[in-house]
């Protein structure tokens, strides 16, 4: 809980200052690579987590891995974290920073599965959907989970549509177990 209430106060600020310094959106992308650098990266996540690295050594990493690839209000904040000694929030704090963004700009998250990567035409039609209901532009995440055989499900917040054929299979399955016709032989 405690983790959260700092991450989310941290990509506060960071929002109003760079909303403040017009460079909003060069920091949604700055916190969007770094969230993704962090999800792919479990080292850089453990390095940043890790008690016996010292802070400088933190700092000289970020500014190697993302200087000349983010804005200077970017590697100002991991300057400013580094200092306080809260490297551990980093992570937490870009994808906090997403969400308070989505949250300022109306903009509604969602996941969709499939059991294959979807294409540009697909992602559209999903977009389209979700946008249509809701009335508001969304942001997809792209999930391929092989398990549900095919078609798909689209989750935006607490609504789920479930359309895949493992699903119906198991509709289909429990249909047949709660059949009460009796043979008669």
């Amino acid at each position: 809980m405690q983790d959260t209430i700092v991450a989310s106060r941290y990509a506060k600020s960071v929002l109003l200052l760079a909303k403040e310094q017009n460079v909003l959106e060069f920091m949604v992308h700055d916190m969007a690579l770094f969230a993704k650098v962090c999800d792919e990266n479990h080292a850089l996540v453990s390095t940043l987590k890790s008690p016996i690295i010292q802070h400088s050594k933190k700092l000289t990493i970020l500014k190697k891995l993302f200087e000349g690839k983010v804005n200077p209000i970017t590697i100002a904040l991991f300057e400013i974290i580094s200092r306080k000694n809260r490297e551990t929030y980093l992570p937490q704090i870009a994808k906090e920073f997403g969400l308070q963004y989505r949250t300022m700009k109306s903009i509604l998250s969602g996941t969709v599965t499939t059991s294959f990567p979807i294409n540009d035409e697909l992602r559209s039609q999903f977009k389209g959907i979700v946008s249509q209901a809701y009335g508001k532009e969304v942001v997809l995440e792209e999930m391929v989970n092989k398990e549900i055989i095919g078609g798909f499900i689209l989750k935006v917040g607490d609504r789920q549509i479930d359309e895949s054929i493992k699903n119906k299979l198991q509709r289909l399955k429990n249909k047949f177990k709660d059949n009460s016709y009796v043979a008669k032989y």
